[in-house]
């Protein structure tokens, strides 16, 4: 399916402050980028790089005043999700390199304080996809998605307490129980078509039968139209922008997806 994928960033800057974006449409991931936007007003100049995950990253001095960016892009994508009941597990000796570190606890995912959850939870599954796909419906069963809920990241632990969350803190908690029981898993953030509410997105991915598959414990119908801005450890790696100082202030945020002819 194409898709018309926008955000639109409002700032008050009260002092010069330095932000880091990851806003831009990830190259690759079975997506395809036909027609790409960026506008900074006012125009400020702007260093693009790539992290250690393939995110495209952009680093400026935001000046003070009114700061407003504008992204757009018109993307190819798969409208479904590929899905492999009964997918094997990759035992750790084979996994690639850069797949490893999907194994470890990091920030927001303590993976090493879960493992008897997780072993509960997948006692009657097969080793890999089918233990992933217990995993996401438990989560799902478990946790109240409730959009708006928390405005900073919860850990897994967190979010396991308290009940509830975003979709961000939802695949998080996936993720840690995925790591808990040696799955590599990441998080992903990006666009949703038909996002009730609309925002932007957080799901998860894990590495079974040599390959990632894309998971999300938020929906109930597992659909495709999905575009990826950024993937990572969590969501200390895929913020969709990093301020430095208290002098940026965030006034409003606007996220649309419209489904385009082909």
């Amino acid at each position: 399916m194409k898709l018309r994928v926008s955000c639109n960033l409002n700032f008050q800057i009260v002092e010069e402050s330095a932000l880091i974006l990851m806003l831009r449409p990830f190259k690759g991931l079975q997506q395809w980028i036909n027609r790409e936007v960026y506008t900074i007003k006012p125009a400020t100049p702007i260093i693009e790089s790539t992290d250690s995950f393939g995110n495209s990253c952009q680093r400026l001095l935001a000046p003070v005043g009114d700061f407003l960016i504008h992204t757009s892009a018109e993307v190819m994508v798969p409208d479904s999700i590929d899905i492999a009941p009964g997918a094997y597990f990759v035992e750790i000796q084979h996994l690639p390199n850069d797949v490893l570190t999907f194994l470890l606890p990091s920030r927001y995912c303590e993976s090493d304080r879960f493992g008897d959850l997780a072993r509960e939870i997948t006692f009657d599954a097969l080793p890999g996809y089918d233990q992933v796909s217990k995993i996401n419906d438990w989560v799902r069963d478990t946790i109240d998605y409730l959009p708006g809920s928390s405005e900073f990241p919860l850990s897994a632990v967190e979010v396991h307490h308290h009940g509830y969350g975003v979709c961000r803190d939802l695949a998080q908690l996936a993720i840690a129980l995925c790591r808990s029981i040696s799955i590599p898993a990441r998080l992903v953030v990006g666009y949703l078509h038909n996002l009730q509410p609309m925002d932007l997105h957080a799901w998860f991915e894990a590495y079974i039968g040599d390959r990632w598959y894309c998971f999300d414990p938020t929906q109930i119908d597992f659909r495709g139209g999905r575009v990826v801005i950024a993937l990572g450890r969590d969501a200390a790696d895929v913020s969709i922008f990093h301020q430095f100082g208290s002098g940026c202030l965030l006034n409003n945020m606007d996220v649309r997806v419209d489904l385009l002819d082909n």
